[in-house]
């Protein structure tokens, strides 16, 4: 944004008149707030021609993969790939294609390495994180953050070495570690403009999942006493309304897209098990969910502003976008 001082040396070079700078100045600022407030921007993609340079590398990657290569011959492709990044990404900075790069120098590492064994996978994981580590830190693509933490997290349930079915609340705490490192991304760009909000974006989609998961396990399949005492329904629907606020707060509706996609999966498996009785009841609470994401996905920031004005000027405001946020449809 344009700052005082420059308006300044503006008026000074007679370029605008003095009394023209607050308000030229309140202007640029207003114009800010509310490119910065109106919709949660997408980056990874700018026109179709992402699109179109993508679907080439996906279709360069299954005909080298039909190829007769096998061992560590896979890894003469991947270094091909991180040439072809060294262009795509790092001097056109195309996001999507770059997604596409990093994706297929982590299928052809697999191959070179045969990840597939029970002995190697640790080992395996510990390569994907390193590369997608290296990729993040020589192109600062965002993407690369996401499966860097989602190897990571499958380390460390490797290495407990439990049933992590036995243990859902494994997957909340790391689900919740995963938020406040997204969170910490998020509060040191809270306009939305940089390289770090788009990394907290991805590390949101991976969060939403591990939490809403190991909650879920847990009110189904928890021995908790206090916990039974309460209906089963009514632990959801104040879970996914503390959620629903949680995601409000900091405007990060990427992690009710991922909540979404779960509850689909979840209703999945729940009409083909019998996990609980009440099969139509949570049937009805899905259904409710969706139609509530879908109301207030429609008037976000009108109830973002609603809910959470009175804390604007409150020290927590500002790890978060602006909460005054004006509509602009």
């Amino acid at each position: 944004m344009i700052s005082k001082s420059t308006l300044q040396k503006a008026s000074d070079e007679k370029i605008i008149n003095q009394d023209q700078i607050e308000p030229l100045y309140q202007f640029i600022k207003n114009e800010k707030l509310i490119k910065a407030n109106t919709e949660e921007p997408l980056k990874f993609i700018r026109s179709f021609g992402d699109v179109f340079i993508a679907l080439g590398i996906i279709l360069l990657v299954v005909s080298i993969n039909m190829t007769s290569l096998t061992g560590l011959y896979f890894l003469i492709p991947a270094a091909g790939f991180i040439i072809i990044a060294e262009w795509l990404v790092r001097i056109r900075r195309l996001a999507l294609p770059g997604i596409v790069i990093l994706l297929s120098i982590l299928f052809f590492i697999n191959k070179a390495f045969a990840f597939d064994s029970g002995d190697a996978t640790t080992f395996g994981l510990g390569i994907i994180t390193l590369s997608s580590l290296l990729f993040y830190l020589r192109y600062k693509m965002p993407f690369s953050l996401l499966p860097l933490a989602a190897s990571l997290v499958a380390i460390t349930i490797i290495q407990i070495g439990m049933d992590v079915l036995d243990n859902p609340a494994i997957f909340v705490a790391l689900g919740l570690i995963t938020f406040c490192i997204a969170m910490w991304f998020d509060s040191r760009d809270t306009g939305r403009e940089s390289h770090l909000s788009d990394s907290a974006f991805w590390l949101h989609l991976l969060a939403a999942p591990l939490i809403v998961h190991g909650a879920m396990l847990s009110l189904i399949t928890s021995d908790n006493q206090l916990i039974h005492s309460f209906s089963n329904d009514v632990l959801m629907l104040l879970f996914f309304s503390v959620f629903f606020l949680t995601a409000l707060f900091v405007d990060r509706r990427a992690m009710l897209v991922s909540t979404q996609l779960y509850a689909i999966y979840a209703l999945t498996q729940l009409l083909q098990s019998d996990i609980i009785d009440s099969q139509n009841v949570m049937i009805y609470v899905l259904m409710a969910l969706g139609l509530f994401v879908i109301f207030f996905g429609t008037y976000w920031y009108k109830t973002r502003r609603v809910i959470f004005g009175a804390l604007a000027d409150s020290k927590i405001s500002k790890f978060v976008p602006n909460l005054h946020t004006r509509d602009v449809s």
